[in-house]
């Protein structure tokens, strides 16, 4: 409750007002530079890589599916002629996460972008076999834990960028995290519910990220990618899928919307140096008061580690 005072109206017609720009544009080539993207087999994944690779952009994809992982690297090494790899790994299984972490922890490579877009929404209360609830675990651990084990090499290469595809949905967590309840044991669980909690999670995460990179030029921010088409929501029930086939698809633009921001926010001079911030599309914004409390954004950070087994 203590979050309702601080409340802004203003933020709120911010933001429709927001959803109605579109993203501005940069044009400078990537050539030969390594973009580490995750869930890059559809939607904003995949119009992302494409994006980058038709500046030249060399891809190492982070994906669920082997299948149609090697189908996205042929098409892309063949349509722009750059170098295109992937890794598997399934985040609702946190040692795959820690796995694909500690070979991108070894490997010689420099990560000059790493985009966190992999995500999911459930209308069901589902727990993993880690025992967490699978749309945090997802959309909030999984990220963490690669940021967490990548930051002291990210912060020695001297530059990169990192970029976490968060949600305006992150406003649907009016009252906060509850640390105490993660899995919603004692409170009731909604889909638009969790998926606040987790994009309000990801969001308290840079607060502290930031703070880490702040002596060098290492810069952590997170993008509303624009209401666009994508497979989020795919995993739910029947009538879920009819219903956003039907009605919500129809008010969607096309996910190369998202792309374009994306890249902007990986490429462009003009976000040169800014960190710890929330953007829909290039537009930056003030994200609700839950997501900027610092006690709040300090407990998470003990919280997570202690959750996913770090030190």
């Amino acid at each position: 409750m203590k979050y309702l005072k601080q409340y802004k109206f203003s933020s709120i017609i911010a933001m429709m007002r927001n959803n109605r720009k579109k993203p501005a544009e940069c044009n400078d080539d990537f050539k030969g530079r390594l973009v580490v993207i995750t869930g890059a087999t559809s939607g904003i994944g995949y119009h992302t890589a494409r994006k980058y690779a038709s500046h030249g952009a060399n891809l190492l994809l982070i994906n669920r599916n082997e299948e149609k992982s090697i189908a996205l690297c042929e098409e892309i090494c063949q349509e722009f002629q750059v170098e295109c790899d992937y890794k598997i790994a399934n985040f609702a299984q946190l040692s795959d996460v820690r796995r694909v972490g500690k070979e991108l922890l070894e490997s010689d490579v420099e990560i000059d972008v790493l985009i966190h877009n992999a995500g999911l929404h459930s209308t069901s209360k589902i727990i993993t076999e880690d025992g967490n609830e699978l749309v945090f675990q997802v959309n909030y651990l999984a990220s963490f834990i690669l940021n967490y084990m990548l930051k002291d090499k990210l912060k020695a290469q001297g530059k990169a960028r990192i970029i976490l595809v968060n949600s305006e949905g992150h406003r649907f967590a009016v009252f906060g995290i509850r640390l105490d309840d993660l899995n919603y044991e004692n409170h009731r669980h909604s889909g638009l519910g969790s998926y606040g909690v987790a994009k309000t999670a990801q969001l308290l995460s840079i607060i502290k990220f930031a703070e880490y990179f702040n002596d060098s030029r290492v810069s952590i921010n997170a993008v509303h990618p624009g209401d666009v088409k994508s497979n989020m929501g795919a995993n739910n029930g029947r009538v879920y899928r009819f219903f956003k086939r039907k009605v919500i698809d129809r008010t969607l633009k096309e996910p190369e919307m998202s792309a374009t921001a994306l890249y902007y926010h990986g490429v462009s001079r003009e976000v040169e140096g800014i960190t710890g911030k929330f953007f829909n599309l290039t537009t930056e914004e003030e994200p609700a008061p839950p997501a900027l409390d610092q006690d709040a954004a300090e407990e998470l950070w003990h919280r997570t580690i202690e959750l996913v087994g770090l030190q």
